[in-house]
């Protein structure tokens, strides 16, 4: 099981991943372990998170999501 996850970093940006466990990854993130993006924006809250079957689908997801803009990406979170 993978999940595809958005996270709001401080400075109000948001990041897309994926992963197979939330916990973890997040926890990396907020530890300044995680991807580059997030250690150098501090990631604040898990906002967002969906289920996929296997890594190719979670892959596809995430790359669609990184794609949209910011407007989309807050409807998707129902801000």
């Amino acid at each position: 099981m993978y999940f595809v996850y958005i996270l709001e970093c401080a400075d109000s940006s948001l990041y897309t991943g994926i992963t197979t466990n939330l916990e973890r990854r997040f926890k990396e993130h907020a530890e300044k372990r995680g991807a580059q993006y997030t250690r150098a924006r501090k990631a604040v809250r898990l906002v967002y998170s969906e289920e996929h079957p296997d890594r190719s689908s979670a892959s596809k997801r995430e790359a669609e999501i990184k794609s949209w803009k910011r407007e989309k990406k807050l409807a998707l979170l129902g801000s």
